[in-house]
């Protein structure tokens, strides 16, 4: 009997959870789409655009008869999410509904007049993950920009920020290094909804030309800035293949940037992807002992040895730690992996990253750097303390702009 009452409590408790957030596809819907009704609609979305019960955005439109979904588009890995990291999305027919799907990843990454041509209106529904190297959020800008210039309304719903509303890590970019993982001036972690996103992008002109869209955002209930992804009750799907769980977000900006040198194994090709710092020469033992002796807030590493699946190091035994996030609102995740780069230059100095990876790789972590300083400041002396100034120096600017677009508290 004891037991059965547990159980009992536990439902109760997971299914009070479960209606704590609504996403701004369920507050459409609970609006019975007033904002659609008569118009022809083109939705950009990807397999993240569902329900709370894991229903699709696509089918959801297309089921409706208060308006017409008119083409689908889809940024990188595909509107139904059949295409792999930076493979080329090409334009194809919805086999479900039979309705065009135009790309937004491969040669065209803005909408054409020619794939807006039946269109009244634009709707984003995806999930992104806060970051400014996500392809996503550039997906949304320069749809925008698309929108604007072809005199057609844009509506966002809104989802969560996996990485909450309060933490805000980076500098901003500089000119010279502009480009799809970093096209627009925020922080790497800018704190904000798409929804927000998107009105701070319009409100503040930083579309090409200054442009602004007739935007609508559909916000979301219930949402606090300070909640994790597991507090909203939502499912999670991932956001694309390397993204599988909740908390994969956090991982990602601590380990990312050191992974595009692609010398260091951040775990991709394993199956906690963005949550290890490994190689074939590093003594995992000594290396966790030298990074927990830190002290560092809200982190700790555990040794680890296995082979990746696939990617670069496929089949090679690699050697290091697993990265356990302790306290999220504690822990700086960009400094992890410059720390790292500072323990690992101090056991193997002879395995510097940047002098064993390919020109072009350097191209692209300055790219999702957004400037070639940190690089170059940082490789004087392999010391996190000579770009931590660097990388803190436009937080609180961009937090006083960034507040006048919050949706919530």
């Amino acid at each position: 009997m004891r037991y059965s009452f547990i159980l009992l409590f536990a439902l109760l408790i997971t299914s009070a959870q479960a209606q704590i957030v609504k996403t701004g596809i369920e507050m459409l819907e609970e609006n019975e789409f007033d904002i659609l009704k008569g118009k022809k609609v083109g939705l950009i979305t990807n397999p993240t655009g569902v329900n709370s019960s894991l229903k699709s955005t696509i089918d959801i439109f297309f089921e409706n008869k208060s308006f017409t979904l008119t083409a689908l588009y889809g940024p990188e890995h595909g509107v139904r999410g059949d295409f792999s990291a930076g493979d080329e999305v090409s334009n194809i027919i919805d086999k479900r509904t039979n309705i065009p799907v135009y790309s937004l990843y491969g040669k065209t990454r803005k909408p054409t007049p020619e794939m807006l041509k039946d269109i009244d209106v634009l709707v984003y529904d995806i999930q992104d993950i806060g970051c400014r190297s996500y392809t996503y959020i550039s997906t949304l800008g320069l749809s925008m920009e698309a929108a604007a210039e072809n005199n057609i309304e844009f509506v966002v719903l809104d989802r969560p920020n996996p990485l909450g509303g309060i933490k805000i890590e980076g500098n901003l970019v500089e000119e010279g290094f502009f480009s799809f993982v970093s096209q627009f001036n925020v922080p790497y972690v800018h704190g904000l909804t798409i929804g927000e996103f998107a009105k701070l992008l319009n409100s503040e002109k930083m579309l090409k030309d200054g442009k602004q869209c007739k935007l609508t955002v559909v916000p979301m209930f219930g949402w606090k800035r300070d909640m994790t992804f597991s507090q909203t009750g939502l499912p999670w799907v991932l956001t694309s293949p390397h993204i599988p769980y909740k908390e994969s977000a956090e991982y990602y900006v601590s380990t990312g940037i050191l992974g595009e040198l692609g010398v260091i194994s951040e775990g991709v090709g394993y199956t906690i992807p963005f949550q290890t710092f490994a190689a074939e020469w590093i003594d995992a033992d000594l290396l966790s002992q030298k990074m927990n002796s830190l002290n560092l807030e809200g982190i700790i590493f555990r040794p680890i040895s296995f082979k990746p699946y696939y990617a670069a190091s496929k089949d090679k035994e690699l050697h290091g730690v697993q990265l356990f996030i302790t306290d999220f609102e504690k822990v700086n995740l960009m400094s992890l992996q410059f720390i790292f780069m500072e323990v690992h230059h101090s056991l193997y100095p002879d395995k510097n990253p940047f002098e064993l990876t390919h020109k072009s790789r350097l191209s692209m972590f300055d790219k999702v750097c957004g400037t070639s300083n940190i690089r170059e400041l940082f490789t004087k002396r392999m010391k996190y303390e000579d770009i931590k100034d660097y990388l803190n120096k436009d937080i609180e600017k961009f937090r006083s702009i960034a507040k006048k677009y919050y949706l919530y508290e």
